[in-house]
């Protein structure tokens, strides 16, 4: 039976507790990247301020050692794009995950690899890589024998699509980007990935870090599709709410459901943070006056602050002249309170991501 109605801010303070984002976490990294279900990585410093603003004393060094030690993962997963993972999520999810890979592969390289002898090149590649792990660059004299007239990108992501592959510390580091070595699976870490499929639990792990959500927001947020059929036998082992628009939304039955008008703390959230993209509807975090001004050309995703739970405006950083500088850009008029609260938050962030710095400055634009 379908239960109450959720509103929007219920909604909101629901996502904000599961994101780690009402107050700092003492989780260590790998628990917390697999937690999260993963943090998008599709470029190398996001995910290192993701965790920042999530957890207590969190250090750089602490997830470069977790890559190191082959503890978390950087490879593409959810929506076909680079995510960090943690080892054991990667290995008990790939296989779960494969529709949307290559539903990734179809959506960008449909008519490059159209006539495509796609199991030739994927061997090719695990022999390649079966002898040492290499990048893609190194790759393509290689696939360019067996298919000379494809497009590289298209050549690479096949082969990325059908074998799974991670990349190669210090690939997605701290400030580490360039053209990454990737290796299998079964020798990088040790383990092959599990065969069977697991939808039903990845929907589970996906409630506990975005829940209450719906069977929309769980294809947006993995890239899949048609999932409902796999997500009723779990009906009986949820709740069912409605949000404020009639959409069925599901949730674990001991997830927590805090109060709509607990207190929320500003905070500063990366470009491409999964808590912006993991639901189809993003009204619980981000107005949609304001989704224009977050989701740009090109796929890009920008750094957003969030002001009593609520996209409120961006960010950036930049250094100087020995100086870091982060310019705040608010999308509407700021109490003094919360821009004093920002600031302080703000020039944390800065001392995080410019610690060799000489001065900090945090500065507010006019109102975009």
């Amino acid at each position: 039976m379908t239960g109450s109605v959720l509103s929007r801010l219920a909604l909101n303070r629901a996502l904000l507790e599961r994101q780690l984002l009402l107050r700092r976490a003492t989780l260590g990294v790998a628990a917390a990247v697999e937690h999260l279900v993963g943090l998008q990585a599709q470029v190398v410093n996001p995910p290192y301020i993701g965790l920042w603003t999530r957890l207590e004393a969190f250090e750089r060094a602490l997830l470069t050692r977790s890559m190191e030690e082959r503890q978390v993962v950087r490879a593409a997963l959810m929506r076909s794009t680079l995510h960090l993972f943690s080892a054991d999520d990667f290995l008990r999810f790939r296989s779960t995950l494969q529709p949307a890979l290559t539903k990734g592969l179809n959506s960008f390289h449909g008519r490059n690899i159209r006539g495509m002898e796609v199991e030739r090149i994927v061997e090719a590649g695990r022999a390649a890589l079966a002898a040492t792990p290499q990048s893609f660059s190194a790759l393509h004299p290689l696939l360019l024998q067996l298919e000379p007239d494809r497009l590289k990108d298209a050549l690479d992501y096949t082969v990325r699509t059908y074998l799974p592959l991670v990349q190669v510390f210090p690939a997605g580091s701290w400030k580490k980007g360039g053209s990454p070595a990737y290796a299998l699976t079964e020798q990088y870490l040790g383990r092959a990935v599990d065969a069977e499929t697991a939808v039903g639990a990845l929907f589970r792990r996906y409630l506990a870090a975005f829940g209450p959500a719906s069977v929309m927001d769980f294809q947006t947020w993995s890239g899949m599709s048609k999932l409902s059929e796999a997500v009723e036998p779990l009906r009986g082992e949820l709740r069912v709410f409605r949000d404020e628009q009639g959409v069925e939304l599901f949730d674990l039955p001991d997830a927590p459901l805090p109060a709509g008008d607990i207190p929320a703390p500003v905070r500063f959230l990366p470009e491409y943070d999964n808590l912006l993209i993991g639901h189809a509807d993003r009204t619980r975090t981000l107005s949609d006056v304001y989704r224009n001004k977050v989701f740009l050309t090109a796929g890009r995703v920008r750094s957003v602050i969030l002001v009593d739970g609520f996209v409120r405006g961006a960010w950036k950083s930049d250094l100087q002249k020995g100086t870091a500088i982060l310019t705040i850009e608010p999308f509407e008029s700021l109490s003094s309170g919360q821009q004093d609260a920002l600031a302080q938050e703000g020039e944390r962030l800065l001392r995080f991501i410019e610690d060799g710095a000489k001065a900090f400055e945090v500065r507010f634009a006019p109102v975009a």
